[in-house]
């Protein structure tokens, strides 16, 4: 699933995932979407989650075969059905890559108190490298406009929020039903994080 993803991957985990991982159910299922070679996926399975890694690249699963906590998942989510149907996950986590016809079945996919982590690109990422064609990048707002209200925010956040290299991005953390408590992991975060 990297095909709308940019050499600016640090081989990392999302600072935005690892801040609000802790909403997730402890041991709790989570769905790494396009995880490429699986920076996230990594880094949640240390946690104790139960991680899903899908992408359509399976020479880039192959090396998380085996992982404690890591099941890998070969599918082209652009040309073929969700594979999923009706599964729900407490977690769905997707860094990089856009493909809105998915957008809806993320907000469906997620169990009662499920945790939505999602960042990537958008418009104004043109000027300093890829993606560059408009299909891949957000619009102002497009994420909270597609979720909201059909999930809780929790936070959000877009614009150049990246420096080295720089990257114009959009992101959300969201709950499906109400925001029960806020761990203290998370009352960390900047207030400009908050919705």
């Amino acid at each position: 699933m990297n095909k709308h993803k940019t050499s600016v991957d640090s081989g990392q985990p999302s600072a935005w995932m690892c801040k609000f991982a802790p909403l997730i159910k402890p041991n709790g299922k989570v769905l790494d979407l396009a995880c490429g070679a699986g920076r996230n996926a990594r880094w949640l399975a240390a946690q104790g989650y139960m991680v899903e890694a899908l992408d359509r690249d399976a020479t880039a699963l192959q090396s998380m075969h085996g992982l404690a906590n890591i099941t890998t998942k070969v599918a082209d989510l652009e040309n073929a059905p969700w594979p999923y149907g009706a599964q729900q996950f407490d977690a769905i986590v997707v860094c990089r890559y856009l493909h809105r016809p998915l957008l809806p079945l993320l907000a469906s996919g997620l169990a009662p108190q499920g945790v939505l982590i999602y960042e990537t690109f958008m418009l104004g990422h043109e000027t300093y490298g890829r993606p560059q064609n408009p299909n891949f990048l957000l619009k102002p707002n497009e994420l909270l406009e597609v979720f909201v209200p059909a999930l809780t925010p929790v936070a959000f956040e877009q614009g150049l929020l990246q420096r080295q290299p720089a990257a114009v991005m959009q992101r959300i953390c969201a709950i499906n039903g109400a925001l029960v408590t806020t761990p203290t992991a998370v009352a960390s975060a900047h207030a400009d994080y908050w919705v």
